[in-house]
């Protein structure tokens, strides 16, 4: 029987490691999970992907998003053995470490799976897509395997949560294009690195970020899971990816109140 107690044990910062999230606003934490724990998560969460994925259509006759991944959401509300994952308190707590505050809830979870041969994921925010009144806002980025540069893992600009343009632009070409050019002639630092198994990243809603291609033939198998404050409150959205998402994350919240839905449960 695998035994996943880890999921519910401390994971020790730094003060240095806090103060470099804090200053970069993403951080790479080793050996979060061990190799058994990886290893269930990966078939559960791989066999639950496999039932619920409707992709049928080719690669090259998608768009620049769709190539970049299949994309399941709330896996959490499907699988008992996935829940587990979301739920940990030692992941939750690291996320409210890191960004110094009381506590945390769930926005939502998300397998991003990036197929054999799948292209780029471009350039983005992922807050834009979000009606949430501040920045206290995490995503853990879980490989399921180890991911080499070959692989497409994600690759982060340090410190771009300072910059104001590009906030507006939706993940797809126009994304990567503009904001690429804009980051081209700032000083921050674009860092592209494998991940070890059992190694996660962590980062903020407006750091920007994209993954390359994975021209391996297996799949790169990815959980995230996005905390936010769990004194967040939803704000008026301000387009219609924010709509959408309050319709389908935070049902039945109320602009400038607290979001505590069924779906956005206390974690830590």
């Amino acid at each position: 029987m695998v035994t996943t107690e880890i999921l519910n044990q401390p994971y020790s910062l730094k003060p240095e490691q806090i103060d470099f999230y804090h200053q970069n606003r993403y951080i790479k934490l080793k050996n979060v999970l061990d190799a058994e724990t990886l290893n269930h998560f990966n078939l559960a969460i791989s066999k639950k992907v496999n039932e619920l994925n409707k992709e049928y259509q080719p690669l090259e006759e998608r768009s620049t998003y769709g190539k970049a991944f299949l994309q399941l959401f709330n896996l959490w509300e499907q699988d008992k053995a996935i829940k587990e994952l979301i739920f940990s308190k030692r992941l939750a707590k690291i996320a409210s470490d890191l960004m110094q505050i009381e506590g945390v809830r769930l926005y939502h979870d998300q397998a991003l799976f990036k197929e054999a041969g799948g292209g780029i994921t471009p350039w983005h925010a992922d807050q834009h897509y979000w009606p949430l009144s501040t920045d206290k806002t995490i995503t853990a980025w879980i490989p399921l395997q180890a991911t080499p540069l070959e692989m497409g893992p994600l690759e982060f600009s340090a410190g771009s949560h300072e910059i104001l343009e590009g906030r507006e632009l939706s993940i797809g070409d126009d994304s990567e294009v503009q904001i690429e050019k804009r980051l081209k002639v700032t000083d921050y630092k674009h860092v592209i690195e494998p991940f070890d198994a059992g190694e996660i990243s962590y980062h903020s809603g407006w750091v920007f970020h994209r993954a390359g291609a994975n021209t391996t033939n297996q799949m790169r198998k990815v959980m995230t899971i996005i905390y936010m404050d769990k004194h967040m409150t939803l704000k008026e959205p301000t387009n219609s990816g924010q709509i959408n998402d309050w319709k389908t994350w935070c049902p039945g919240a109320k602009i400038g109140e607290v979001i505590n839905s069924p779906l956005n449960p206390v974690l830590y």
